[in-house]
């Protein structure tokens, strides 16, 4: 039994671990509507939410219960057989959660614990069936296979309706109060906002209730069926509450239900999501004390299991501290937090996710429809409706920093809806998932919010996608993984959980490094984003100082490309693709920063707007022909085609030098805006021009010998065309940069 308890040891141990990963991916459940809207500091934000999560653990002993017998039926199961299972599971809840919080992505902690117990129950069932001799139609006598059709419903259930309800929601609230709702606000803000409370108050009663020990059977039948006169005492209170605020005070009532609403959903996470963490090493315990009570520890059946059993509260409290804490310290939270926030922004600017022919496909759909829809509708009712949705006043003369991604009022309705739902949910026990709800009930709010605009609909779209099919894929890797686990302690034991426990650590170690790889990219790139846009001179000097960044990136990532053509290593060239990759978003990232700026000259009536178009023009221009260039050159090299001769090599590299000449004093020029450099790089442009003209000559030469095959000379004259261009590019956006500097002189 020694060993045994050393399992348990360990089980408890992957429980901390468990909390750690799960609180980061499940945070942003309740803390993106805050976070999103800048509702408050962030200090303040975490303390309301640290409280909500010491609240809800207090809630959360009723819920313990799945992680013992919601999955499978322990009654068949032995102590030593249900160690292996738990073990089996802790082990890939640790990996699959840590690996969707390193990209990113949010995850359903209850989909992962779930399959998990599936996946290891039914390895451990069939293995038990083998050795019995036994049909392997009696699988359906150890497993509870109910649960995982109910969790996939829940999946569907949950991307179709949060989404459709949480547009619709926000279509009328936004048609009601639109974006320039402070004035409304005072008007009827009471009323909207009592029914805002008293859906998040209901959201408590209901969600709470249901887990907590302490409310006995009678009190929690009575609130389901004084549902209504609970509701409405609720709604008249808070609007009664909420104007009188309105008539005596200035403060932002939104700002009081996004708050609550944030504590209401951090409290309902801890009630109902801790088992997802802390359930398993429970029902380890459990199993353990029932064993040693009786005569033969090993061999007994864990019948007591299928009955209640003491709740743990010290347990559970720890866990909770243990779960605010990580709300504080956690990274990868902040990660995972930045990708619904980002999708859901109502501003353009970089995006995340790349296009996808389904994300196409599908925004090409809704704009059709769109169409037609409009079509029917009176074009005076359309007008109408279009200026409800026209946002006043300008977001730019603040910082990036200090600009929230949406408004109080779509931050509240999505926690309106997500309560409700949930709420209604819960009390007729549809399967609906927490985070499935609170992400596409955001998705459709910007949907219907007008974020997704025709120029950034299949970004957001693509990635809407990716999460959703990570959700899929949450199911089946967590079923396969534990499985595999499971069977694998199963079969060696002591020294089976050993090379699990290794292989995991070296997973997670690899999660920590591309984790701290991308934050490094990520803090790269942001050294591109412009923040502060106050006033022109700063917009345009940091544009300035970008462009040279940008220029330089160009001329490392071409090297890069000519020296893994010259040597035929496909290595170079890969790295140099990827980098290619990164300056393309580079450029994208400096022409939103100009369009930003754009449109304060607009703001400001200046007179040289069109010199920045010209710019954008130039950059993408550049970033286009550098990637042409390398991704010709890795397919060549790939292709192991015959390598460049020998003589068209040293041409390229006189090119190429003074190409790169060009580039570095463009990047001084612009570094230290000085024009004085212009002739220098007027000079390189003659040089060029003169090489690859006279370059060109030679090449024809080496067709007529047949010297070089066509795909040589494919590839060179590719070369130099990419070449020319980006020095044409380059030079137009200094004379751009130029005469920008003299209009700035000039006013």
């Amino acid at each position: 039994m020694e060993l045994y308890f050393i399992a348990l040891l360990i089980l408890g141990a992957l429980a901390l671990a468990d909390i750690i990963v799960g609180v980061s991916n499940d945070a942003v459940n309740f803390l993106n509507s805050s976070f999103g809207s800048l509702v408050a500091s962030r200090k303040k934000i975490l303390i309301i939410a640290s409280m909500g999560l010491l609240s809800g653990v207090i809630f959360s002993s009723g819920m313990m219960e799945v992680a013992r017998k919601g999955i499978f039926h322990p009654k068949f199961f032995t102590m030593p057989e249900l160690i292996i299972i738990f073990l089996a599971v802790m082990l890939t809840d640790i990996l699959l959660l840590d690996t969707f919080n390193t990209f990113g992505l949010p995850t359903s902690t209850t989909v992962s614990i779930v399959f998990e117990l599936l996946g290891a129950a039914v390895s451990i069932s069939m293995l038990k069936i083998i050795r019995l001799g036994e049909s392997y139609n009696n699988l359906v006598k150890y497993i509870n296979s109910s649960k995982a059709l109910t969790i996939i419903l829940g999946i569907l259930l949950s991307v179709i309706v949060a989404f459709f309800i949480g547009a619709v929601f926000q279509y009328i609230t936004r048609l009601i109060f639109t974006f320039d709702y402070k004035k409304r606000i005072k008007r009827y803000g009471a009323l909207w906002g009592g029914i805002a409370l008293t859906s998040i108050t209901y959201f408590i009663l209901i969600k709470g209730a249901k887990g907590a020990t302490f409310i006995t059977p009678e009190t929690l039948f009575w609130i389901k069926t004084h549902t209504f006169k609970v509701s409405l005492i609720s709604f008249i209170s808070y609007s009664v509450l909420l104007q009188i605020i309105l008539f005596v005070s200035n403060i932002d009532i939104l700002k009081i239900i996004v708050l609550i609403g944030t504590f209401a959903l951090a409290m309902a996470f801890a009630a109902n999501d801790l088992v997802n963490f802390i359930g398993v090493p429970l029902a380890g315990l459990s199993s353990y004390n029932v064993a040693i009570k009786s005569s033969s520890p090993d061999s007994v059946l864990m019948t007591q299991l299928q009955g209640k059993t003491p709740s743990h509260t010290l347990l559970l409290i720890i866990a909770g501290i243990i779960m605010a804490l990580t709300l504080w310290f956690s990274k990868k939270s902040r990660n995972v937090t930045k990708t619904e926030i980002n999708l859901g922004r109502q501003d353009e600017g970089f995006e995340r996710f790349g296009s996808s022919p389904l994300s196409r496909s599908v925004v090409r759909i809704f704009s059709n429809f769109s169409e037609v829809f409009r079509k029917l509708i009176p074009s005076k009712i359309n007008d109408i409706m279009n200026k409800r949705f026209l946002q006043v006043g300008s977001t730019l003369t603040v910082n990036d920093d200090e600009k929230p991604a949406f408004d109080l009022i779509r931050a509240s309705v999505n926690l309106m809806v997500a309560s409700i739902l949930i709420s209604i949910a819960t009390s007729y026990k549809l399967p609906l998932s927490t985070t499935y709800v609170t992400f596409m009930v955001a998705m459709g709010t910007s949907f219907s919010d007008r974020a997704w605009g025709l120029d950034s609909a299949v970004y957001r779209v693509a990635g809407v996608f990716a999460v959703i099919g990570g959700w899929f894929m949450t199911a089946f890797v967590a079923f396969l993984v534990s499985g595999f686990y499971a069977f694998i302690l199963f079969k060696f034991r002591v020294f089976g959980f050993i090379i699990l426990l290794f292989i995991s650590l070296g997973m997670i170690y690899r999660n920590h490094s591309i984790h701290k790889r991308r934050e490094a990219e990520s803090k790269e790139m942001e050294i591109f984003n412009l923040k502060k846009i106050k006033d022109i001179s700063y917009a345009t000097d940091t544009t300035l100082k970008h462009a040279g960044l940008f220029l330089k990136k160009v001329s490392e990532v071409l090297k890069k490309g000519f020296d893994g053509v010259a040597k035929k290593d496909r290595f170079i060239l890969r790295k140099a693709k990827k980098e290619a990759k990164k300056n393309n978003y580079t450029a994208n990232i400096i022409a939103a920063n100009i369009f930003k700026t754009l449109r304060l000259l607009q703001k400001e009536k200046e007179g040289y707007s069109k010199d920045f178009a010209l710019a954008i023009n130039s950059l993408q221009g550049i970033a286009e022909c550098q990637n042409d260039l390398i991704i010709r050159g890795y397919l060549h090299v790939e292709n192991n085609h015959m390598g460049l001769m020998e003589v068209q090599l040293n041409e390229l590299n006189e090119i190429r030098e003074a190409l790169f000449k060009l580039l570095d004093d463009s990047y001084n020029a612009l570094m230290n805006k000085d024009k004085k450099v212009l002739n220098k790089i007027k000079s390189n442009k003659y040089k060029i021009d003169k090489l690859i003209d006279l370059f060109d000559k030679n090449q024809v030469e080496r067709i007529k010998d047949e010297s070089s095959k066509t795909r040589l000379s494919i590839l060179f004259y590719g070369f130099t065309r990419d070449l020319l261009r980006i020095k044409n590019h380059t030079i137009k956006l200094i004379e751009v940069f130029s005469s920008i500097l003299d209009s700035r002189k000039k006013q």
